[in-house]
């Protein structure tokens, strides 16, 4: 009777009822059980939640075999990271997004970003390439914001940005990641990199994350800075870090259609055979997404990964350059060994080494385009030349005559234009020609007709405008 009693009035009290101390006597009151203290329960950040199941996932991946039956299982956990990955960059909910980033307004005809790992020499080629005066020193993390320069070269005017080094591994504590340094930024906890300086990765919300990401994934290429004395390692590292952020260097995108559809269920087509894929794991992969109807069509033989890449649609797709520096202290064989390696350059800024090559290389892969104008009866001029690029718009006529002025294109009655993209100088060019570096343009609008004139001396007659074109009147009777 008693264990049942102490059953029943073991059960929290309501704020509104009567105390079950004032309904029982004393001594029933004593052998009650006292509830005992409860500590305080702290809510754990829903981003560590996230990390902690990418990382079973990829143990769960670690220990899979990989043959013909486990490619579907394979597949699934691969579209699973990729879904928290991207929730990892997206702000919370709820949240006003404002964070403290560093995002640099955009200046210039070009821009380029410095990546690497900390002291291997981004701040000291920032400042001998732009003048730009970036604080460099021995330790690590001496840079822990986004320090902006202009490089002019070849009449246009190119943004380099210092950005703060990353470490791997700074989400476990590794280096400096547990301790807490204003203006810190992170780009993937996933990934286990930190940029220098600031407060732990809990601590930061998603529009702090994104800015981070925002100005690497703005930039037309990237510079990846590494130090040669270093193991090649480093350059794998960094590569993984940043695909695990959306960033794709020097890639393509993948040649699929997919759309989503309402109705229709899941059509799946392809202009080749496919070695990496089958209909069943695209399926599989799509339903892992909640997607029962689209349309997907392969016109490449493509991975899973290129598959996943093209679902999510937030990848970006950037070139980018391996720049060795410190050449200085390592042998001449393994200088040539890594000058050998494809998209690197080597140099020394201490020995200012090889500047000037890693210039021309930069402007090579932006791919940009320099057109000059030519007035009607005039010299060319070629002071202020008008800057083009393939991936900012294009490199035609048609995208020049929008870069000067929207409304000129409806004037524009054809083009005459001399450079290496003409047959014979000149010619003559419709808009959808193709234009070549250091080209010259001349416009030729379209003419008013004759005797219309303009604004208020606009004549509305519709007589023609020769005497012989008019309408003879019939001679008078006599």
């Amino acid at each position: 009777m008693g264990r049942g009693l102490t059953r029943v009035l073991s059960v929290p009290e309501c704020p509104n009822s009567i105390p079950h101390s004032l309904l029982l006597p004393e001594l029933q009151r004593d052998r009650l059980p006292q509830p005992r203290p409860q500590s305080p329960v702290v809510a754990a950040p829903a981003t560590m939640g996230i990390i902690e199941r990418i990382k079973e996932i990829e143990a769960e991946m670690a220990r899979t075999q990989k043959n013909k039956a486990t490619e579907y299982h394979l597949g699934q956990l691969k579209a699973k990271i990729a879904k928290l990955r991207t929730q990892l960059l997206e702000p919370p909910k709820g949240s006003s997004g404002g964070g403290d980033g560093f995002e640099v307004t955009k200046f210039g005809h070009g821009r380029v970003a410095l990546i690497g790992f900390p002291s291997v020499g981004k701040s000291t080629l920032l400042t001998m390439l732009t003048g730009t005066h970036s604080e460099a020193a021995s330790y690590e993390f001496t840079t822990l914001t986004c320090i902006p320069g202009i490089i002019h070269y070849n009449d246009t005017k190119i943004q380099l940005l210092d950005l703060p080094g990353i470490i791997e591994g700074a989400s476990e504590g590794k280096g400096r990641g547990r301790q807490t340094h204003r203006g810190l930024k992170v780009i993937g906890d996933a990934a286990g990199v930190r940029w220098g300086g600031g407060a732990p990765s809990s601590a930061l919300d998603g529009g702090e994350r994104s800015s981070v990401i925002a100005v690497a994934k703005s930039s037309d290429i990237v510079l990846m800075v590494l130090d040669a004395s270093k193991s090649e390692g480093h350059r794998q590292i960094l590569t993984k870090e940043l695909e695990a952020v959306g960033l794709r260097l020097n890639k393509r995108p993948p040649q699929i259609y997919f759309k989503k559809k309402k109705t229709g269920g899941i059509s799946f087509n392809s202009t080749l055979p496919l070695t990496h894929v089958d209909e069943k794991l695209c399926y599989q992969i799509l339903h892992e997404y909640k997607i029962h109807n689209a349309e997907l069509l392969f016109r490449e033989d493509a991975t899973v990964d290129d598959l996943i890449d093209v679902i999510e649609g937030n990848r970006k797709y950037m070139k980018c350059v391996y720049v060795y520096n410190k050449i200085d202290v390592i042998g001449i064989d393994d200088v040539d060994k890594l000058a050998r390696q494809p998209n690197s350059i080597v140099i020394s800024c201490n020995l200012k080494l090889n500047l000037d090559r890693l210039l021309a290389k930069m402007w090579e892969e932006m791919g940009l385009v320099r057109v000059y104008t030519k007035p009607q009866g005039q010299q060319p001029d070629f002071g202020d030349p008008v800057v083009l690029s393939a991936d900012r718009g294009g490199c035609t006529v048609e995208d020049f005559c929008n870069h000067i002025h929207r409304s000129l294109l409806k004037e524009v009655k054809y083009v005459l234009v001399w450079g290496t993209s003409a047959r014979h100088y000149p010619q003559h060019c419709g808009v959808s020609h193709l234009l070549n570096d250091e080209d010259v343009v001349q416009i030729v609008k379209k003419k008013d007709k004759e005797g219309e004139g303009r604004g208020r001396f606009k004549s509305h007659s519709t007589a023609p405008a020769r005497i012989a074109d008019r309408e003879k009147k019939a001679p008078l009777k006599q």
